[in-house]
């Protein structure tokens, strides 16, 4: 059982950056793609981006050049950077984990097996 930890979520304004992370515990990090969903009040919940376990990187179109996935296998340890932040980027941040043999498309949360419980990014216009 993996447990996963957000943090690093605040209000920041429109422009400006922020980092949130997801500490993994329970599991052998390196064996897990891991993702970033975001979810705003009132609507779904939504694909950010993803590392696969193999290191490639994947963003929904509307963060592609402002955010930045990465991770630290040895600190067991996934960050995704904010840059340039727009109030339609305000949404609590959920970092996810799925065992890297599974094949279904990264953008769908059905695919992780594995949740954290979400940290509140605030961007003010």
């Amino acid at each position: 059982q993996v447990q996963l930890v957000e943090s690093g979520g605040g209000l920041v304004q429109a422009g400006g950056s922020l980092r949130v992370s997801c500490a993994a515990s329970g599991g052998t990090f390196s064996n897990y793609d891991m993702g970033w969903f975001r979810q705003a009040p009132g609507k779904e919940r939504e694909f950010v981006a993803t590392i696969k376990s193999g290191g490639s990187t994947y963003y929904a179109e509307s963060v592609k050049g402002r955010f930045t996935i990465s991770r630290d296998n040895a600190k067991n340890t996934l960050y995704l950077q904010m840059n340039s932040l727009k109030p339609e980027d305000t949404a609590v941040y959920y970092c996810a984990a799925r065992w890297n043999f599974r094949v279904q498309l990264i953008t769908t949360p059905t695919t992780y097996d594995y949740w954290g419980q979400g940290t509140q990014v605030t961007v003010s216009s």
